[in-house]
């Protein structure tokens, strides 16, 4: 189902219960499709939701707003992932190796 045919609330934007699917549904596929998977929690701001940073054993990551921290973290325990507070540890250098990679090749 793409994103402009979920059904609307009245605002004409997905439900909260439709963007727990989706974003869940994403998050899996993508642990099913890589290896070595951590889960980096980054905490809410005055600007942006608390969000879920995958990054696999390469570097590959997948970012995805979620409900809030709690479900972060209950995600990364259902899952079996270590789970790590972004703000504290910081990201791996895989991450950045990566992402220059990626720069490099376009």
């Amino acid at each position: 189902m793409g994103w402009f045919s979920r059904k609307r609330n009245k605002t004409g934007a997905p439900s909260a219960r439709e963007l727990d699917a989706a974003t869940r549904a994403h998050l899996e596929e993508f642990l099913s499709t890589r290896r070595g998977i951590e889960a980096f929690i980054e905490q809410p701001t005055s600007l942006n939701p608390a969000t879920l940073l995958l990054i696999a054993h390469d570097g590959e990551w997948t970012r995805r707003s979620v409900p809030d921290v709690a479900w972060a973290r209950r995600f990364a325990r259902q899952h079996r992932l270590p789970a790590y507070d972004a703000g504290v540890i910081g990201y791996p250098q895989r991450l950045r190796d990566y992402n220059s990679r990626r720069r490099s090749e376009r």
